[in-house]
């Protein structure tokens, strides 16, 4: 590094402390367990997930999966 930073002393304002809301990182490295699938889904829908998961720079087979899981999800609850 070239540039050395240089503290001003100056206060900084208000400043609050939040709780740690990361997952740890055991979290992290546990992996699901996932089944490949063959699935003919309508042409209208790609087309949605693929527009849609181009806006938000993923892989839209994630997103379907995603959208599957959570909805998994809430029926195990009901």
């Amino acid at each position: 590094m070239s540039k050395q930073i240089r503290y001003s002393g100056e206060p900084l304002g208000k400043l609050e402390v939040l709780d740690d809301f990361l997952p740890s990182p055991k979290s992290l490295a546990l992996k699901e367990e996932n089944v490949k699938v063959t699935i003919v889904l309508s042409k209208e829908s790609i087309d949605f997930f693929k527009a849609e998961a181009s806006k938000h720079h993923i892989k839209y087979q994630r997103m379907i999966r995603q959208l599957l899981d959570i909805y998994v999800s809430k029926q195990k609850n009901l």
